[in-house]
């Protein structure tokens, strides 16, 4: 028997997106380039200030989806584990865009999550104003709360155009947070393996 979950602040985030004004959006999209001294007139950067609105709007706007759950009739109790998985999210500090790849694994208990799932989870957090510490956490938390395996780990790996392209310019330079619950926490050895099959290193 299969069996949806639902995702966290749902309701806050549709309320969100009916309050959105895209009109006045690009209004400030307009008036912030001026203020930067862009001017607007050209063929080319006319309706810089609507594209500009509505790609802010996609990249902080996640896309519905049920997370799709099963009965663990199998007994399966090894590591479910998706790595490579990318995504994006916005620094809430600079408002500039870091990029990169997950790998999320999960030690299943009584039930397991549709594989495509995994992806889901990482881009329905990603797609707001973020750090790269708390979106590794909201994506381990979720899977424990929702689905009470034995163990969880998430590892995110991310360029951050904070670092990247102003202030100290380290390019090539990523970021790794990792964020690890039950057994895959409190046993080394299972530790060990999790963190291998990531490629996080032992």
């Amino acid at each position: 028997m299969t069996s949806t979950v639902s995702l966290p602040d749902a309701p806050a985030h549709m309320a969100l997106e009916a309050q959105r004004d895209m009109a006045a959006a690009e209004v400030a999209a307009a008036d912030f380039l001026r203020a930067l001294g862009i001017p607007l007139d050209s063929e080319h950067l006319r309706a810089t200030p609507g594209r500009m609105a509505r790609a802010w709007a996609e990249m902080l706007t996640p896309r519905p989806f049920d997370a799709t759950t099963f009965p663990n009739d199998e007994g399966y109790d090894e590591l479910v584990l998706a790595r490579d998985i990318p995504f994006r999210a916005v620094c809430e500090h600079h408002l500039l865009p870091f990029v990169g790849t997950a790998c999320v694994a999960y030690l299943p208990g009584e039930r397991i999550l549709g594989l495509s799932k995994l992806a889901r989870i990482v881009e329905h957090f990603a797609c707001r104003p973020q750090t790269q510490e708390r979106l590794t956490r909201q994506v381990a938390l979720w899977l424990q709360e929702q689905l009470h395996p034995q163990a969880v780990g998430v590892v995110l790996r991310a360029e951050h155009s904070c670092m990247t392209l102003r202030g100290v310019q380290a390019t090539g330079s990523s970021t790794i947070t990792s964020s690890l619950l039950g057994s895959l926490r409190s046993d080394p050895r299972s530790r060990q393996e999790f963190l291998a099959l990531a490629g996080a290193g032992a």
